[in-house]
């Protein structure tokens, strides 16, 4: 009876010390929503580095996965960095 005691401590230790939030929800719910949410900021962000010919970018976006946060940086500040430099140079 002690063992089986110990064992469901050891189990109530486990669920509230993991990584994914002890709930019904499983864990692959969590995967298929993180992307969900990924997916299309990737999409965009490589889009935009591919047409800007930013290749190293372009590498780093494909290969580092951040849950969107590299992507959305990208998206918003990173590829507009070099449009004030082409539109002030430009002759209209």
């Amino acid at each position: 009876m002690k063992e089986r005691s110990q064992l469901i401590l050891f189990n109530k230790y486990l669920m509230f010390n993991s990584i994914l939030p002890a709930s019904s929800v499983p864990a692959n719910v969590w995967l298929i929503l993180a992307l969900i949410w990924s997916l299309p900021w990737k999409g965009v962000a490589l889009w935009k580095a591919a047409n800007k010919k930013d290749k190293w970018w372009f590498i780093a976006l494909l290969v580092i996965n951040t849950l969107a946060i590299l992507e959305i940086l990208y998206i918003f500040y990173f590829s507009k960095m070099g449009e004030k430099k082409d539109k002030g140079g430009k002759d209209n």
